[in-house]
C-alpha cells in the first residue's frame, strides 16, 4: 500500500502485545502474593479504563518497592514469555520499511532486553532511579505514559520527528486505544487479554502478531 521507501511508523505495547508479561504485575510477585493481588487489581482497573493509570501508577511502586535487581529479572521474565510470533513479525515489518518503536507504560531498564531480542532500538517507557545500593528511589513521574492520555502524546511526538506517512499503533490496553485519533491504524491485540471496549472500539483486532503481516 505504501512505497517501501518512504518512512512508516509502527508503535507497540510492550506488556500483554509483545510479551504474556504485565511488568509491574512481576514485580509485584516477587514480594509475595497479597503484593501481588493488590497490584495486579489496580493494573487491571487501570487497563481496562476503571480508573486513570497516574491514579495507581507511583502507589503500585511504593508498594513494591522494586529493587533494581528485581527489574533485572523481570527484563529476564520479559525476553522468556516474549509472544511467538514478534521476533519473526518485527524483523518482516523492518524488511518492509516499517520503523518499530515499544511505547509502553512500563519501564525502559526491564524492557531494554526485549526490546533487544526483537531488534527495536527505540523504546519510549518510564525511567526508574535507584539508590547506589540498588534501592527503589523514584520513577519518571513527569514522562507521559506515566499518565492517563500520554501514549497519544508520544505518537505526536515521533510523527513531528520521523514525520512518517502511516502510523500504526498496536496494544490490547484502553491507553493503547488512546492514541486512535492520532494514528492511521490502532489495531487492537488479544493474544494474552481481550479487553471488551478495545477489541470493540478498535479500527482492527488481532490474537497473533504474525496477523499483521497480512493486514499491514
Amino acid at each position: 500500500m505504501w512505497g517501501v521507501a518512504a518512512t512508516k511508523l509502527i508503535c507497540f505495547d510492550c506488556d500483554s502485545t509483545l510479551s504474556a508479561l504485565e511488568g509491574i504485575d512481576e514485580l509485584a510477585r516477587r514480594r509475595g502474593p497479597a503484593v501481588l493481588a493488590e497490584v495486579a487489581a489496580m493494573t487491571n482497573d487501570a487497563m481496562n479504563g476503571q480508573v486513570p493509570v497516574e491514579s495507581v501508577f507511583g502507589r503500585r511502586l511504593e508498594i513494591i518497592q522494586p529493587r533494581r535487581e528485581d527489574v533485572a529479572a523481570v527484563g529476564r521474565r520479559y525476553v522468556e514469555t516474549v509472544e511467538p510470533t514478534a521476533q519473526a513479525t518485527l524483523a518482516e515489518l523492518r524488511s518492509r520499511g516499517w520503523t518499530t518503536v515499544i511505547v509502553s507504560g512500563g519501564f525502559t531498564a526491564a524492557i531494554q532486553p526485549l526490546a533487544d531480542l526483537l531488534g527495536v532500538t527505540r523504546i519510549e517507557a518510564v525511567g526508574l532511579t535507584f539508590a547506589a545500593d540498588g534501592a527503589y528511589r523514584g520513577y519518571a513521574a513527569e514522562f507521559p505514559t506515566a499518565r492517563s492520555g500520554g501514549k497519544p502524546e508520544v505518537i505526536a511526538r515521533l510523527r513531528r520527528e520521523l514525520q512518517p506517512v502511516v502510523t500504526v499503533m498496536v496494544g490490547d490496553g484502553v491507553s493503547d486505544l488512546e492514541t486512535q485519533p492520532g494514528v492511521d491504524r490502532f489495531i487492537g491485540f488479544g493474544g494474552y487479554v481481550t479487553r471488551p471496549r478495545v477489541q470493540a472500539e478498535a479500527g482492527a483486532f488481532i490474537h497473533s502478531l504474525a496477523e499483521l503481516t497480512r493486514i499491514l
